[in-house]
């Protein structure tokens, strides 16, 4: 049985008291074929020492230096160093179960390429996981469970950043890293998405997510909702946008003012429905605001929802499911 090398790619920023047990727990891996590209992103504490030491210890841990700034250029310095036929990512504040590596190269390696093998997660802290968060735990594994991850994209990542493996060649062809494109992640899963990647379905946690109030994720302005709503709308335009339906925004909170605004600047024509009765009737941006209802006067439409309220979906959904329409072919929720 062949052992392809697996590059794992992992930025780092003064995380200096999690990085012993992230790379300890890529030691400790029952796939020994590994090689961990690790680069500092700016460091001010003490976690370029933590990492040289471990790479002194064991010729597999390459510590780099970033040229630039921010995870991205990060990333695309340890994907320049990578020679693994397979690459995947690490958080510098997360721990592998120690199967981890091996779990996602025997699915890689049995499905081929233009699969992404993915596992699931599980957040721990030492102050508790909010339901928020457990939420998106249950959720995103689910899909995990049936390789069913992009029926819901435009929802949220349904990829996570640091519990997939890929081929190496299949990276370079969906161009990743390379653009500069924040959150980095969820840009990723989109190039997955359209390139056409399978994700191979699984049953195991795979990952443990650390959840703490400093968190990247949490705390810098790329991961904002802005962020994600201007990725969202941008992919759908460019993937799943189909001109020859009639395009309807619904709601008009801050997403789908975000959404309307992108249309507009690209003159890309639609329509602009809520469910607010303060607003039904006026206008924003010059586009007249319209009730639920005027969906059964359009044929052939295709809507983006970027209502929040859960019972208002619900609703949503029952009424799309009424009218005969279908998700991602008549409507994607972008929330």
């Amino acid at each position: 049985m062949s052992h392809p090398l697996v590059s794992v790619l992992i930025p780092f920023k003064n995380t200096e008291s999690f990085l012993p047990e992230c790379i300890e727990s890529i030691i400790n891996q029952t796939y020994k074929h590994w090689e961990v590209l690790i680069v500092d992103d700016g460091s001010i504490d003490n976690s370029f020492k933590v990492v040289e030491q471990y790479a002194k210890k064991d010729e597999r841990i390459k510590l780099l230096r970033n040229n630039g700034e921010g995870i991205i250029q990060a990333l695309q310095l340890a994907f320049k160093y990578a020679k693994g036929t397979f690459i995947t990512r690490m958080d510098s504040d997360d721990i592998m179960p120690n199967n981890k590596l091996e779990v996602l190269t025997k699915l890689l390696m049995e499905y081929g390429q233009k699969h992404v093998a993915v596992g699931q997660v599980k957040y721990f802290s030492k102050n508790g996981v909010g339901p928020g968060y457990k939420s998106y735990e249950k959720w995103l594994n689910n899909l995990v469970q049936t390789g069913s991850n992009y029926t819901e994209i435009y929802k949220e990542c349904v990829i996570p950043s640091p519990c997939w493996m890929v081929y190496k060649s299949d990276l370079i062809a969906c161009d990743a890293f390379n653009p500069d494109i924040y959150p980095e992640d969820y840009d990723l899963t989109f190039r997955f998405y359209k390139h056409g990647y399978k994700c191979i379905p699984c049953n195991q946690i795979l990952h443990y997510w650390r959840d703490y109030s400093t968190r990247t994720s949490r705390t810098h302005i790329h991961y904002a909702y802005n962020h994600f709503t201007t990725l969202k709308t941008k992919h759908f335009i460019d993937i799943d946008y189909n001109v020859n339906k009639t395009l309807v925004v619904w709601g008009a909170g801050n997403k789908g003012k975000i959404a309307a605004k992108i249309f507009l600047k690209r003159g890309i024509p639609f329509e602009w429905i809520c469910n607010n009765p303060n607003k039904i009737g006026k206008s924003i941006y010059g586009k007249p605001m319209q009730p639920f209802d005027k969906l059964k006067q359009i044929k052939n439409s295709q809507s983006i929802i970027t209502v929040a309220n859960k019972k208002a979906q619900k609703e949503i959904r029952q009424y799309f499911n009424e009218l005969g329409l279908k998700p991602v072919k008549d409507y994607v929720f972008f929330c």
